[in-house]
């Protein structure tokens, strides 16, 4: 099929662009490709909000500004943080036009909370379901488009470049092109081709690279996999979020999050022992930025011996409690724990990638016609550790400015039709599902044990040598088999998987989300990793 405007994923930041688009263009074809349901996303699991400066009174651009400069430890573009902070209100105004609806206090006015690196009150947020309440309001604002056509369980595979005309593209090819995508229907089990003229990549992130995240299983790192394959640039993917407050539940995936605006209305970390321990590793306590309180809980962990440590709730209001965070509370109760009588058991997980697809101001990648927004692309803003609540805000303004970017670009670009078909010959379907699986157990193992919050020369070394093997053996079962969802995923894992090594290996210092025992101080040369 052919469309003008393709966008991969359906979280906020490709729902976003689709709607411009389509208010935009309304003779052009829009069309979102998304691998499961429309609103089974990373969007869908945010709980605590959305961070603008909302009260000018109290609040301004500067102290924004300052507090993601902060948090990202050297490494934002500061001209992207501008940006971001200065247009972030006028974004969430629009969501807010759409529908989305967040929490206000008794006299009308938003009830703002704060969270952990952040000087000031300035989240928006609905309940403890932000992200579910953005997506609903989304979903139906572009309900009453007629020009978006949305397509469930069809799973990307690969980009379309020059590669595909039997050209040579390398990472100094100067003009890769993106004629679209091939694609697999996951009801028919067929590979076709989307010829798109502008391509928008809102994939998501890759926390399913860990054992323990707070993603869904939607969350294989596809869309920088496949960036990465067709000679694109990645960027910085050494930076993953670990979230500190995870509820901790053995072999359960995705883990339950246990949000940071929990902490912002009076949670307490404490060991086993009851201590309140986060005075001991900064001033900020319970509210230091989520690299320290995760090194720190970490820390925690590995010298009592205990598998996470406690959250302490039982001080705080319970009805404001519940009215807040309704989710929370039941999901703990349904376990037994009532957090007014108990404290909720709490590690960290995988929780964001700070790296991705590098992208410039308007959302632009390296390759042509191809456009990344929200949490697979690396804009500059997180530098080396995301501020709470800056992803909401980042995937909105990049969608936003990947629209206007694109939205006059669209009538210059013609359709490639010399693309070939997808050739399966010589392939059969994998014997046993066990070599898929298996591979993937061990990736998320390598990943956890050897790639986690706290990092060593030794520890990424046998990573990479365990991945070199996971990759071999994964090419040979991909060349011989047919594709599959699962197979294609387990690839696009252990490309990320490498990505992150690679990164860190690089990283010679500790910085931000990076910490390497080998490497503690920080350098004083400021440099983003490029792959």
């Amino acid at each position: 099929m052919e469309t003008d405007f393709l966008v991969i994923g359906s979280g906020i930041a490709g729902l976003t662009y689709a709607i411009k688009m389509a208010k935009r263009h309304p003779d052009k074809k829009i069309t979102i490709i998304t691998k499961t349901d429309a609103d089974e996303t990373n969007t869908k699991y945010a709980q605590g909000g959305i961070a603008g400066v909302w009260d000018e009174n109290k609040d301004s651009f500067e102290k924004h500004i300052e507090d993601t400069l902060i948090a990202g430890d050297g490494l934002c573009n500061e001209r992207i943080v501008e940006i971001v902070v200065k247009e972030g209100p006028e974004r969430i105004r629009e969501i807010i036009a759409y529908g989305a609806e967040f929490d206000k206090d008794e006299t009308g006015d938003y009830s703002l909370g704060k969270e952990g690196g952040h000087s000031e009150n300035r989240i928006l947020h609905h309940k403890d379901i932000t992200g579910q309440e953005m997506e609903r309001a989304l979903l139906v604002a572009l309900s009453k488009l007629k020009n978006i056509e949305l397509i469930n369980h069809c799973f990307v595979v690969d980009l379309i470049t020059q590669h595909h005309l039997g050209y040579l593209v390398t990472k100094s090819t100067l003009d890769i092109n993106c004629y679209g995508v091939y694609v697999l229907n996951r009801q028919t089990n067929q590979i076709g081709k989307i010829l798109s003229k502008i391509t928008v990549l809102a994939s998501g992130g890759c926390g399913q690279a860990y054992r323990t995240t707070t993603n869904p299983k939607i969350a294989t790192g596809d869309g920088i996999a496949m960036v990465y394959r067709a000679k694109g640039k990645i960027e910085n993917m050494e930076f993953i979020q670990f979230h500190p407050t995870a509820l901790f539940e053995p072999g359960v995936s995705p883990s339950f999050l246990i949000t940071e605006a929990v902490r912002g209305d009076g949670g307490i970390l404490r060991n086993k022992s009851g201590e309140a321990f986060m005075e001991r590793y900064d001033e900020r306590k319970d509210l230091a930025p989520r690299d320290i309180v995760a090194r720190a809980i970490d820390n925690e962990m590995k010298r009592t011996g205990t598998e996470h440590v406690y959250l302490d709730c039982r001080h705080m209001n319970k009805e404001k409690f519940i009215h807040h965070f309704p989710n929370i509370y039941d999901k703990c109760l349904s376990l037994g724990i009532d957090v007014m009588q108990q404290m909720i058991p709490v590690a960290p997980a995988a929780h964001y990638s700070c790296g991705g697809i590098k992208t410039d101001e308007m959302g632009r990648t390296s390759i042509q016609h191809l456009y990344a927004c929200g949490e697979c692309a690396s804009t500059g803003l997180h530098g080396a550790n995301r501020l709470a609540s800056n992803s909401l805000l980042e995937a909105m303004v990049f969608a936003h400015r990947s629209f206007l970017d694109s939205s006059e670009k669209v009538n210059d670009i013609q359709f490639e039709q010399r693309i070939p078909d997808w050739k399966a010959t010589g392939t059969s379907d994998p014997r046993e599902m066990i070599l898929i699986t298996q591979s993937q157990k061990e990736l998320t193992q390598i990943m956890s044990d050897y790639v986690g919050i706290v990092r060593t020369d030794i520890r990424l070394e046998r990573a990479m040598k365990r991945l070199d093997l996971l990759f071999t053996e994964t090419e040979d079962l991909y060349r011989s088999s047919k594709v599959s969802p699962q197979l294609s995923e387990l690839r696009n894992l252990i490309t990320v998987g490498y990505l992150i090594v690679k990164g860190a290996q690089f990283r010679k210092e500790s910085r931000g989300l990076h910490y390497n025992t080998d490497h503690q101080q920080k350098s004083d040369l400021l440099q983003n990793i490029i792959l």
